[in-house]
């Protein structure tokens, strides 16, 4: 591999550019040159070896820059982040270059072996692992501090001297990708593979796992109607409807594990190896030694951010419940006033009128929730956690515990303090209906249409330049780094778990859930994917073998749900009139019921297997392979000796 680098110095002429770097207005000359070098820069030098060239606009040269590379340069950027790709026998394997007649769709001309989202994460890839060597700070910027194995890019990001990093859309491939998607009103699957290659593996999984619930939930919603239309009051029927949800949530949760695994091992993602961690562009502290790589970098003691956590995290967060506690008895006095307005008038305006306060208390928990968000947001940072992935724990950990007991607590309240059914099923089905409309009105329609604004003032201003091919692509560049950035799929992946509880948690009380969910999330495909398509940047491909913590939420939540099903049986009045002389009897015997259901609820995500039992076979096969590799490897090196 190390020969094929040295054929990397002469420079391809038809140029794709492929990301985007824009730097901050006024950024020393000295600071671009650096850099840019650093870009261009060989291997063997502690470049990158990619291509860079400045985009030119009407004004003159910006301070952006198009960054693409060459096909070599990308084939051996494969083999560095590890991709994993078919090969001609139908077996997926890491891609390696001296092993690329192997693969399946390989030739030196076909530029289209990699997809454009994998050639624009091998980019990312590479400018993120561009590091300083002697420089002490960054040129021309003498506060902006650097050490020795210090990411530049990072470092840029944390000074505002980069603004942002975006890799480019594919016009021609997101129109087709648009047509086949949402283009037309069908009833069928995603094209997953599709949204795939164009968005990377995260993003294909959470549509792959939003249209799996979607059609999981279609059960649950179907046997539902019934129980509305004939028996709110026949507890024997719910006891069969509570059972069926509860072991149902089980079965469709562990089904996901192996529906997850045949994509992830079609994509390749479930083979790929584990990068080692790096520190993530917001953690600082003294410069240290890391006993890990022995490399030099930040250290901060893990002392400091364990009081930090609970000395200050703790504490706000307990502050933050005790308000959503208050703003829910504020709620309950509101209804109070509600019935007795309507008990005074008994008109049409009156029975209207209880309605109000669940609506009023919906869209308050809607706004809490994204106050709260901001917050732990900003405290979760404050803690200073060295990785990413610990960073995004503790923000997920912090923002369900508040979403949780904010959503569901004055649920728990009218069903286990109240007592009152009606009001129950009232809150819930307000509750689930109104945040289900502020989701999609906040997080789709409106950036869609504030997008769709500033488009058509980008394209009044640029309309007489249209005809110039330059002038297309800079036209293009300066809509799209106006765009939103898209965050992630936090907050899709959260208010699928929230709608999940609503559903499971009082499923005997409203059997109606489901049906609103499954219409809610069909609508939720179509917005989520215009939200993609043409609100937000790009967002780089990040691969993934599974949908991560959010598996552990949703099982966690299902549990949950078989102790609140049980006691809301037992509390009815037909079960309560089967012990009529000890209640004890009866605790006894809602607590057995709920210790057997949750016992076979574990046996059977026991007995279903994570993975299909071909992928297993597969996986152990691949396994041995470099097992045997190896061998050969010390065999041939002993030979030598």
């Amino acid at each position: 591999v190390m020969e094929s680098w040295s054929f990397l110095d002469t420079v391809e002429s038809n140029f794709r550019p492929l990301v985007v770097i824009e730097l901050a207005k006024g950024t020393k000359e000295e600071t671009i040159e650096w850099f840019t070098k650093r870009i261009v820069d060989k291997k063997a030098n502690g470049g990158a070896q990619l291509l860079i060239k400045p985009l030119v606009t009407e004004n003159g040269v910006e301070n952006i820059y198009l960054v693409g590379a060459s096909h070599l340069r990308l084939l051996l950027g494969a083999e560095t982040v590890g991709l994993v790709k078919e090969c001609s026998d139908n077996s997926m394997r890491t891609f390696t270059y001296s092993s690329r007649k192997t693969f399946k769709h390989f030739a030196d001309d076909n530029h289209n072996f990699l997809t454009m989202a994998e050639c624009q994460y091998i980019i990312k890839h590479e400018l993120e692992n561009l590091r300083a060597k002697n420089e002490k700070m960054i040129p021309g910027y003498p506060q902006a501090k650097l050490y020795p194995g210090k990411s530049i890019v990072r470092r840029l990001l944390t000074s505002g001297i980069l603004v942002q990093i975006f890799p480019l859309h594919d016009r021609e491939e997101l129109k087709k990708l648009r047509h086949s998607w949402y283009g037309r009103v069908k009833v069928g699957y995603q094209p997953l593979d599709d949204i795939r290659c164009y968005f990377g593996e995260t993003i294909a999984l959470y549509f792959g796992f939003l249209e799996y619930f979607t059609f999981a939930l279609i059960p649950m919603a179907v046997i539902g109607i019934p129980y509305y239309v004939f028996a709110w009051e026949d507890y024997d029927k719910y006891v069969m409807f509570a059972t069926f949800n509860l072991l149902w949530s089980t079965v469709i949760l562990e089904v996901w594990k192996r529906i997850c695994a045949i994509l992830t091992y079609r994509w390749g993602t479930l083979l790929m190896k584990r990068q080692f961690e790096e520190p993530r562009p917001g953690f600082h502290g003294v410069l240290g030694i890391n006993p890990v790589t022995g490399r030099e970098e930040p250290v901060y003691s893990s002392l400091k951010r364990q009081l930090r956590i609970y000395l200050v995290s703790l504490p706000f967060v307990c502050l933050c419940l005790y308000f959503s506690l208050y703003v829910m008895m504020i709620y309950f006095d509101l209804e109070q006033w509600a019935l007795d307005y309507h008990k005074e008038n008994e008109s049409n305006f009156s029975s209207l009128m209880l309605y109000v306060p669940s609506i009023i208390y919906a869209v308050v928990i809607e706004i809490m929730n994204r106050i709260y968000r901001y917050a732990a947001e900003f405290l979760t940072s404050w803690e200073n956690h060295r990785l990413e992935s610990s960073y995004q724990n503790h923000l997920i950990l912090k923002v369900l515990v508040f979403n949780f007991l904010n959503c569901f607590a004055s649920l728990f309240y009218i069903a286990f303090v109240l007592f009152d059914m009606k009001l129950l099923r009232q809150s819930l089905a307000t509750l689930l209906i109104t945040s289900q409309i502020l989701n999609q009105f906040a997080e789709s329609l409106l950036p869609y249409w504030l997008q769709k604004r500033y488009n058509r003032r980008m394209k009044k201003r640029m309309c007489s330049q249209k005809t110039d091919k330059d002038l297309s692509l800079a036209e293009q560049v300066n809509m799209e780094k106006e765009m939103g950035t898209y965050l992630g799929t936090f907050d899709d992946y959260l208010e699928l778990f929230l709608q999940f509880g609503y559903v499971s948690l009082f499923s005997c009380v409203y059997p109606l859930a489901a049906v609103f969910a499954v219409l809610n999330n069909i609508t939720e495909i179509y917005s989520d994917a215009l939200k993609m398509c043409r609100v937000y940047k790009r967002p780089f491909a990040e691969p993934t073998a599974n949908i991560g913590v959010w598996q552990l939420a949703f099982e966690t939540m299902s549990v949950i749900s078989v102790v609140t099903n049980c006691i809301l049986i037992g509390m009815s009045p037909q079960v309560d009139a089967l012990f009529p002389d000890s209640k004890m009897d009866l605790v006894l015997t809602v607590a057995l019921v709920e210790h057997l259901l949750l016992a076979v609820k574990f046996i059977m995500a026991f007995v279903i297997p994570d993975k299909p039992r071909d992928i297993q076979m597969k996986l152990a096969k691949l396994e041995f392979e470099s097992l045997e590799a190896l061998k050969q490897q010390v065999r041939a090196f002993q030979m030598q000796l």
